[in-house]
């Protein structure tokens, strides 16, 4: 553990670089092998194909299956196969795991069945669960043919509830003990266990029928006496969640009183499970993943992907960027003759469209990233709404003053620095009422608001920008 945090990321890429460099020799040297005329040369060809193998294979039996799915995200597909196969088959499902939902595709399609059944096999059941959406239906049923009865029923529970949901992210293996019980008898559980499960700060206490009466901390029970009951010890205001709980609201939780493990109740209050602080922050890490794709309107993609596959991947949100270009130009032409007549306007438009457009893209990162912590409600919505409005307006009178001025400056015209003054105006009041509905109105209709609301943006500030600053140029300057 101490090399790995002394030398840190930098260390980690040297041992990935230094097993891409053996894939690359390991290439060459079997193209080289496989031109010379040689006698017995399909011998020598698997001799040195064994012995570059054995080497990279040692190389990887070192690396955490983290840092193996690092590697073979870096890789192009037929090294990624390559060295796919070499991997332990003991931790085949962890290191799928750890990959991005295209990365875990392309290994997926390249194995059968039984090979799929022994990777979820390592698996606990929430681990599988999170697996489940990319394995084909026949692999899944079989996965739960082999669980056991209990464990095949926490399986069926997680995929019931929504992806985006306590439910779906929750851990089964936890520690439950009675209230009535001394520190003595909890002690001697903990020492018959074979290890506590991951991120185990609190024992969860339960009452007869499953409820939750409150939380055990470790650190309590350590430094407590053993005569004393459970109930003396434990504390009362632990923080639980429900199945249906939005997961975003939980993470801003765990952030808000920084906690490393949190219990979940069922429909009728009894604990099912828990949620612990690193599968919140691999759900965070997703959803900035997807939301920094989505503001381009991206999906996740496989760095190697096929030509065809990237960019049918980029074709939706390039043909409504057209679509929205189309519309913008066509804005511009209705003003065909005032720009024919005062040419200076063709060379300031942009700049009213850009600012806007920046305006409005913070008004986005703000709102998509308050809705996402579900800081937006019903009673607080409004009074946002004009806040963001007043920013805009004072953003507006102020760089709109600056553009107007060094526009006056630019071609001496006092008037086209006022028309430049009060289109910046207009349209910063425009950017921030768009970059606050749009992610609201998506959300409010089901959909991401991350996905996409660039694009609808750039295509709002664009049209409205050229058409306010051409349309006060022709009232006051034509």
């Amino acid at each position: 553990m101490s090399t790995r945090l002394a030398n840190g990321s930098d260390n980690i890429q040297d041992k990935l670089d230094d097993i891409q460099n053996i894939i690359e020799k390991h290439r060459i040297v079997e193209g080289l092998v496989h031109k010379q005329k040689i006698a017995r040369q399909g011998l020598v060809e698997t001799l040195v194909e064994k012995q570059n193998l054995h080497q990279l294979k040692n190389k990887l039996n070192d690396l955490h299956p983290a840092d193996k799915a690092m590697l073979l995200e870096q890789l192009p597909l037929p090294e990624r196969l390559t060295v796919w196969e070499l991997v332990k088959s003991d931790n085949d499902g962890e290191v799928l795991l750890e990959l991005t939902d295209a990365v875990r595709e392309s290994l997926i399609e390249n194995m059968n069945a039984q090979e799929l059944l022994a990777a979820t096999e390592q698996l606990d059941t929430d681990e599988i669960a999170d697996l489940a959406p990319d394995l084909p239906k026949g692999v899944i049923a079989d996965v739960f043919k082999s669980l056991p009865t209990e464990e095949r029923e926490h399986l069926q529970a997680a995929l019931s509830y929504p992806p985006d949901s306590v439910g779906a992210l929750m851990d089964f293996d936890m520690v439950t003990i009675p209230e009535d019980v001394t520190l003595e008898v909890v002690m001697t559980k903990l020492r018959g266990l074979e290890r506590l499960p991951e991120n185990t700060d609190q024992l969860f206490v339960l009452d007869r029928s499953g409820g939750l009466r409150g939380g055990l901390l470790l650190n309590r029970l350590i430094v407590s006496k053993l005569t004393q009951t459970v109930s003396d010890v434990m504390n009362l205001e632990t923080v639980s969640f429900r199945v249906t709980d939005k997961a975003g609201q939980a993470a801003s939780a765990f952030e808000r009183y920084d906690l490393a493990s949190a219990p979940v109740l069922d429909e009728n209050d009894r604990v099912t499970g828990r949620l612990i602080v690193s599968d919140i922050v691999d759900y965070i890490k997703n959803e900035e993943d997807s939301e920094n794709l989505g503001k381009v309107g991206l999906r996740d993609e496989d760095l190697f992907a096929t030509v065809w596959k990237s960019a049918r991947n980029r074709w939706l949100w390039l043909g409504v960027n057209l679509s929205t270009a189309v519309i913008a130009s066509r804005a511009i032409s209705l003003f065909e003759g005032s720009i024919e007549k005062l040419v200076a306007l063709a060379a300031l438009m942009p700049i009213v469209a850009a600012v806007a457009g920046n305006t409005g893209n913070q008004t986005i990162t703000l709102i998509v990233r308050a809705i996402a912590f579900g800081d937006i409600t019903r009673s607080n919505v409004g009074r946002l709404f004009v806040k963001e409005l007043s920013v805009g307006l004072l953003n507006g009178i102020l760089w709109g003053s600056v553009a107007g001025i060094f526009t006056w400056w630019l071609y001496g015209q006092a008037l086209l620095g006022l028309v430049m003054t009060g289109a910046m105006i207009l349209n910063l009041l425009v950017a921030a009422a768009v970059g606050m509905l749009v992610p609201l109105g998506l959300h409010k209709i089901g959909r991401d608001p991350a996905i996409g609301s660039a694009v609808l943006l750039g295509f709002t500030t664009d049209s409205m920008g050229f058409m306010i600053f051409l349309g006060l140029a022709t009232l006051v300057l034509i």
